[in-house]
């Protein structure tokens, strides 16, 4: 039994998302015969963090220019690459976060093709883009869409050949993360039960999983827990960081399987010279039948959320702080 964790509920989430694969290949498709010349990746918070691993993506394996942007610098910046060639994506799982919303109507007004990634078909989000792929409401996260839909994009112009074989196996995926969610309960247990006191975490991240790293800092353990963290990509953490580190520091590190390992590597051999409590929450740890060893690693951040989602529970359940409790989110004007 895991703590809070809806299987049957769980299992339609997930399926209902990598279901839009048919919807999400003729979209595509049609883009990409009609022809752009861009794609922005555009969110606000948790969604905007969520895009990094597929502007990261794209810079590895693609020469089309994609590019991650908040949803409220664009509005008061601009972005002159921004034009009538261009394509916008955005994701919400309530369909009415206000500065997507008014995104949207700023790149609508530029003739911009906008995508919206849902779980509420009727939501503002939803009907305020061009086309809203949706899926079962409440539906996170939404790396099951954009892995799709990126992947296939690489595929149509040449530059991801192995799409069918990954699309494939990815079908599979909600089994596989109910797996991943069971092999995580005991190691989520014990970790929060280790840092029921704990107030202060750092965390570290990179490659496809900086974001993730931001994310679960910020819109996590920041916005649901009110703890404090400093967060920081593997890549910097040599340049500044590090002379936060304590004996007593809690250190998370989030491991991945792509080229930036050893970036992560590096942080750990130097981290657990100084601090006596540093976590490592690495995909390697998880088997992930019917994934091949070549994709492992772009489907790094969709692994630990669900691992870290074991661990928000726990949490929860030590520090009696529930993760739907807000001070200010939604709650006054700001």
């Amino acid at each position: 039994m895991m703590l809070g964790f809806d299987e049957s509920e769980f299992l339609k989430q997930t399926a209902s998302a990598v279901g839009l694969r048919p919807q999400i290949e003729d979209l595509v498709d049609k883009l990409t015969a009609k022809g752009f010349d861009n794609l922005f990746l555009i969110g606000a918070g948790g969604t905007y963090a969520a895009m990094w691993p597929y502007e990261h993506l794209a810079k590895r394996l693609s020469t089309m220019p994609v590019k991650s942007v908040i949803a409220a610098e664009l509005l008061v910046t601009g972005d002159q690459t921004m034009t009538r060639n261009s394509v916008a994506i955005f994701t919400s799982v309530s369909g009415t976060t206000d500065d997507s919303l008014r995104a949207i109507d700023y790149c609508r007004e530029r003739g911009v093709f906008v995508i919206a990634f849902t779980g509420y078909p009727e939501s503002p989000i939803a009907e305020a883009a061009d086309i809203a792929l949706v899926s079962e409401p409440k539906t996170w996260p939404f790396d099951l869409q954009m892995l799709l839909f990126m992947t296939r994009l690489f595929h149509v112009r040449g530059e991801f050949a192995g799409y069918e074989k990954f699309a494939d196996e990815f079908m599979n995926i909600p089994e596989i993360l109910v797996e991943v969610a069971r092999q995580a309960e005991p190691v989520a247990s014990a970790f929060a039960d280790a840092h029921k006191d704990t107030d202060y975490y750092f965390l570290v991240g990179g490659g496809n999983l900086w974001g993730f790293t931001y994310l679960y800092s910020m819109c996590i353990l920041e916005e649901m827990q009110w703890l404090r963290t400093t967060r920081v990509h593997s890549a910097e953490f040599f340049h500044g960081s590090l002379e936060l580190l304590e004996e007593g520091t809690s250190v998370i590190l989030f491991q991945g399987e792509d080229e930036t390992r050893a970036l992560t590597d590096r942080v750990e051999k130097f981290v657990r010279k100084i601090s006596k409590d540093v976590t490592v929450f690495d995909t390697k740890d998880y088997s992930l039948e019917g994934i091949s060893p070549e994709f492992r690693g772009v489907i790094a951040p969709l692994v630990l959320d669900t691992v870290t989602g074991r661990v928000s529970k726990h949490l929860e359940r030590v520090r009696e702080h529930s993760l739907d409790l807000r001070r200010y989110y939604r709650v006054v004007e700001y």
